[in-house]
């Protein structure tokens, strides 16, 4: 027990001690702030460091006060009174502004640049050294304050790793270089045997973010600090020139991780150091190196990660941003998925409800009439006692049976009563009128409430599809959200292997038929290598026909050129159309639509509005523009239909409706299903043989409930298919037989391009009424061939096939 209260005392003490790592770090930093010069008298760093940490560390600022004080107090120039002034002047003025709620850390640089002039310039006076030069060092040393806390804002929230963002700003690298060379200059004159721990820190600080980095952070590295540590000794202005140098090679090889990046620091300071040195300063300067590489190479790979995956343009911060990008596209899917959760239980709902609603048993309605008919008939006649009292069952039979013949339409004139009926009922005309009106509410009760139920019905068909549309959704967001980095590589080196060089590749999935890729390229116009080398490239690793679906040029000079590459479909629709206005008006009555669906399905539709003109232009545009968004929302067919059928009745009180002729053509296995409203029959042309599709059954737009015929058929390649509006099938007259009239003029057409077949039957129809346009017109002809790639694939040789991602369910 005693072990166990000891392990846990120990505990706790430790995780106190890792709870305040970061307030030792900054009262260390501070102690280094205070004991740094640069040009032999300004200690700027104090005052800046200060006036921060005060805003964003309010529980440390007392101890990194005293801090700055004892550096300054072993200063080179050793200055605690003046440095003590400066962070009493600025905790002064701070409290003030508190006092007026006007402290804010946007005010911090004009408070140091103020506090650093007047202290300075008081011991300029009280020192009695008052001249142009002095005072011209005064204002430097306040301006370098100012630009300092500049710095400082931005760098210790990184230094100490509040900043939330995944990614830096290049301002925010800068800002943090400039922090760390200011506090190695803190340690200017420590120095052991003949190195310096300076010329140590600072290498171990070029190395450690070249390998994190690269060639170009550890060349900014290298002339940061150097710059800044040729500012605290003079003499050591070479270090600039060296340090870029040796960041520069370090990065270079980082590839051979810390003992490459610790060779090239080596090889680039050993290579100045003998153009500039004495054979004494090439042994320090080696030592220095050495001593460097070795705390290089005790840096845990840890710290290496997390520096390089806030730097851009390095793997570890690409894949940072895949992974949050991927818990943000996990989180949304999730989101989603609980809505679509919720859409199907409120569809259940609306389900349940309306079914409980109309589940009425018919014996209680029977019931409930014949209550309401003996209370109004026989309520004041004198036999009432002896009917539903003495002869109750009897009573009951004969007006049900009376009742069902009501029900029937089978009522019997008074001179045909049943003899039964009149010998026991002294009222039965009275009795007959009465049962005739509540069976009449009682039709129309039902017929009200059968109006309800497919009102809730619909309601809950339409939160169904929703449902089932957001969970497509959610599993689409799942499906992008699947890690594609090697898919990726692999892609960018079979295309750099062939000498294309892109800037950038994106797989947004790599299911197949279902292909998306994003390219970006620097490419010369005219050469067509996204068709020529690129797609077929594609095709060849993915085992798919891949094209080209889409090209953006770029916007301003300099911008690189978007291409989204796709899976390519089996089939490819060709497609014509011809129309014309009743009576050679503009405006028909008649719309059509020619669409891809976005899944793989291609759309052809036409949609005939009651009567002509402008009414009946909106009714068939409303009918398709409708249909349309939501078969691309992912909605089913069926339900997208009543959908319409629905809106069409609400949108208007008066009678309008509209035909719709419907065939959704999938472009993988040409599978056609055709959906038809109300409409003429379409004829599909294969070769000889005209074959023809119809179905019985009204508009959208009038009933409540309408039937929705789903007609599957599988097209081959060279069939064409014909949509037409009634004004050109029912063009014969009704003297006719329509179909084969229409079959036969199809048959001998000798073009088989659609546009072509579109135009000469408008033709056919307006000669055989000579000239005259009876009605609005309107014929869409699509031919079904198979695709034939621009391009065909090539092997590459080494180059293996991509391996696609495990789809998630």
């Amino acid at each position: 027990m005693r072990k166990v209260k000891e392990w846990t005392a120990s505990r706790r003490t430790l995780q106190l001690v890792l709870a305040k790592k970061w307030t030792f770090l900054l009262v260390a930093v501070g102690f280094l702030l205070g004991r740094a010069v640069i040009l032999e008298t300004l200690m700027p760093f104090a005052a800046a460091y200060f006036a921060v940490i005060y805003f964003l560390r309010r529980d440390t600022y007392a101890w990194v006060a005293v801090s700055l004080v004892a550096g300054s107090w072993f200063a080179v120039t050793p200055a605690p009174m003046w440095i003590a002034m400066e962070i009493a002047a600025l905790f002064l003025l701070f409290k003030g502004l508190e006092a007026y709620e006007k402290a804010e850390l946007s005010t911090a640089p004009i408070l140091v640049f103020a506090a650093t002039l007047v202290v300075q310039l008081f011991s300029l006076f009280t020192q009695d050294a008052v001249s142009w030069y002095n005072f011209m060092m005064a204002v430097v040393e306040a301006a370098l304050g100012f630009v300092l806390t500049l710095v400082f804002i931005q760098a210790i929230p990184v230094f100490t790793m509040s900043k939330k963002t995944a990614s830096l700003k290049n301002e925010e690298i800068i800002c943090l270089m400039i922090m760390l060379a200011s506090v190695m200059t803190g340690t200017v004159g420590w120095a052991v045997y003949d190195m310096t721990a300076v010329n140590v820190l600072s290498r171990y600080m070029l190395v450690l973010f070249a390998l994190a980095g690269g060639a170009p952070l550890g060349a900014s590295v290298g002339v940061i600090a150097g710059l800044i540590l040729s500012l605290a000794d003079l003499s050591a202005i070479v270090q600039m020139s060296l340090l870029a140098f040796a960041g520069l090679l370090a990065g270079l090889l980082r590839d051979g991780g810390k003992l490459g990046a610790a060779f090239g620091m080596l090889l680039g300071t050993s290579i100045l150091a003998i153009y500039v040195g004495s054979q004494q300063d090439v042994m320090a300067s080696t030592w220095e190196s050495v001593a460097a590489a070795t705390l290089l190479l005790l840096t845990p790979r840890e710290m290496i990660r997390t520096i390089a995956r806030y730097v851009p343009g390095t793997n570890e911060h690409a894949k940072s941003q895949h992974d949050y990008a991927k818990r943000v596209r996990e989180a949304t899917a999730q989101r989603v998925a609980q809505y679509s959760e919720v859409f199907r239980q409120l569809s259940s709902s609306f389900g349940q409800f309306s079914g409980a609603a109309v589940a009425l048993k018919h014996e209680e309605e029977l019931g409930n009439m014949m209550t309401a008919v003996a209370e109004r008939s026989c309520v004041n006649c004198h036999r009432q006692t002896a009917c539903w009292e003495n002869k109750y069952y009897q009573t009951h039979t004969m007006m049900a049976d009376m009742l069902k013949k009501v029900e029937e339409g089978r009522v019997p004139a008074s001179k045909s009563m049943p003899r039964a009926w009149v010998s026991h009922c002294l009222k039965t005309s009275e009795v007959l009128n009465v049962m005739e009106q509540q069976y009449e509410l009682y039709r129309n009760n039902m017929h009200w409430k059968k109006q309800i139920f497919d009102s809730r019905q619909l309601v809950a068909d339409q939160l169904s599809g929703v449902s089932q549309v957001m969970e497509d959704l959610a599993s689409e967001i799942k499906r992008e959200g699947q890690t594609l980095h090697l898919q990726e590589e692999q892609i960018r080196e079979a295309l750099e292997g062939m000498g294309l060089s892109i800037q950038e590749i994106e797989i947004i999935n790599l299911e197949e038929g279902n292909v998306e890729i994003e390219l970006y390229h620097h490419f010369h116009k005219g050469y067509n290598e996204c068709r020529k080398i690129i797609a077929p490239l594609l095709s060849d690793i993915l085992g798919e026909h891949i094209a080209v679906k889409s090209e953006r040029p770029p916007e301003k000079g300099g911008e690189p050129t978007l291409v989204v590459f796709g899976s390519a479909k089996e089939y490819e629709i060709e497609t014509g159309i011809a129309g014309v206005a009743k009576g050679g008006d503009l405006l028909s009555g008649d719309s059509f639509t020619m669409t891809e669906l976005g899944n793989g399905k291609f759309a052809v539709a036409i949609s005939d509005g009651m009567g002509n003109g402008e009414r009946a232009r909106q009714e068939s545009s409303a009918a398709l523009t409708i249909l349309q968004q939501l078969l691309q929302s992912g909605m089913d067919e069926k339900l997208a239909v009543k959908s319409v059928n629905s809106i069409l009745l609400l949108r208007s009180s008066d009678e309008v409706f509209a035909t719709i002729d419907l065939a959704i053509i999938d472009l993988y296995t040409a599978r056609t299903m055709f959906m038809k409203i109300g409409s003429t029959p379409s004829f599909i042309k294969r070769g000889n043989e005209v074959l023809h599709v119809t179905a019985n059954n009204l508009p959208i737009g009038i009933l409540q409930e309408i039937d929705v015929d789903l007609i599957s058929m599988q097209l081959q390649p060279g069939d064409t298919l014909i949509l037409m509006s009634d004004g050109i099938y029912d063009a014969p007259g009704h003297a006719v037989n329509k179909e084969m009239w229409m079959k036969r003029i199809i048959h001998d057409m000798k073009s088989d391009d659609p546009q072509e077949m579109a135009d000469m039957l408008l033709e056919l129809v307006v000669r055989h009424h000579k000239g005259e346009i009876i009605d609005d017109m309107t014929v869409l002809v699509a031919r079904v061939d198979k695709h034939m790639p621009e391009w065909a694939s090539f092997r590459w040789p080494g180059l293996s096939r991509l391996e696609r991602p495990r789809t998630v369910s």
